[in-house]
């Protein structure tokens, strides 16, 4: 949430995925509607396609990206059209 984050410190088994790591944390019990099998994660902000499928090395941090309200190039030509307009 974008006025909330949690971090949590998890040890899971060698060959454990990104999926096995979060749904390992709880971190969904922190968060209401947090569905781990649905939200979009990454490590070293290099969003994952398959988070199940990824299997995590030693030190990896596994991050949970929130949607985004706007797309980021759509609102930056909003932006510009309004400077441009005033």
């Amino acid at each position: 949430m974008p006025e909330k984050q949690k971090l949590i410190a998890v040890e899971v088994p060698e060959g454990a995925s990104m999926l096995d790591a979060v749904t390992a944390s709880g971190i969904a019990e922190h968060f209401d509607g947090l569905d781990p099998a649905r939200v979009s994660m990454g490590v070293f902000g290099k969003v994952e396609p398959n988070p199940a499928g990824r299997r995590l090395a030693e030190g990896e941090r596994v991050e949970i990206y929130r949607p985004l309200k706007a797309d980021p190039k759509s609102a930056r030509r909003a932006r510009a059209r309004r400077a441009s307009q005033g």
